[in-house]
């Protein structure tokens, strides 16, 4: 049988698992907000960033890994955070939340200002090891989805697809966005060839994912 590509991410194995517990079980803290590039922290540790058109439950993906219920400030208002966010991941490095994309509400003048300051971040810093691609499991990916996997492929800059929300659909339902998401991803040599599926609500993939941050160097 010829293996799908982006096959779905295999469980850890107990080692593995284990080091993502115990990375995630340290210090996570909200370091600050960032609006310009003279903000970022300094360059002197990895960090891994989460990207997501907005309401794709980033925040609440951020609060399942660090087992904080209220470290990234979910919002029901598209587009309602503007910055990028930084925190700790124990001493080891940046776990770095941007802000939402494909939100239609905004002014245009401030999706253009942090479109500037997302293809300067991405472009622009030598710590960024991957980036989180976040997508709806109800939905796959969709044209604003590849509009930042395009930004990542020129950037040079590894990125995962992750798909949220898979408690939310059943399994025909999620076959056909699989099958999306991989035709998309197809396209884009800076994506990571395995996808992992998650659900912030159920904890599906949570160990997956930790282990996964916790393996990069």
């Amino acid at each position: 049988m010829t293996p799908l590509p982006f096959p779905i991410a295999e469980d850890p194995d107990h080692d593995d698992s284990e080091k993502g517990r115990i990375l995630f079980a340290g210090a996570t803290e909200f370091v600050k907000g960032v609006v310009a590039m003279d903000g970022l922290p300094p360059a002197d540790r990895m960090e891994v960033c989460f990207a997501g058109r907005s309401n794709v439950g980033k925040s609440s993906l951020i609060n399942a890994l660090t087992g904080q219920k209220a470290l990234a400030r979910a919002s029901n208002t598209p587009g309602r955070t503007q910055e990028i966010n930084y925190f700790t991941l124990g001493e080891k490095g940046y776990l770095v939340d941007l802000p939402g994309y494909g939100y239609a509400n905004a002014p245009l003048p401030v999706v253009e200002k942090w479109q500037r300051l997302l293809k300067q971040y991405l472009s622009g810093r030598q710590t960024l090891r991957r980036a989180f691609v976040l997508i709806d499991a109800r939905h796959g990916a969709k044209k604003v989805d590849e509009e930042i996997m395009d930004l990542l492929d020129k950037s040079a800059v590894t990125f995962q697809a992750v798909l949220t929300k898979v408690d939310k659909v059943r399994k025909s339902e999620l076959d056909k966005s699989l099958d999306v998401t991989r035709k998309v991803l197809s396209k884009h040599p800076a994506a990571f060839p395995e996808l992992v599926l998650t659900s912030s609500d159920k904890g599906d993939g949570i160990a997956t994912l930790r282990s996964i941050i916790a393996n990069i160097d």
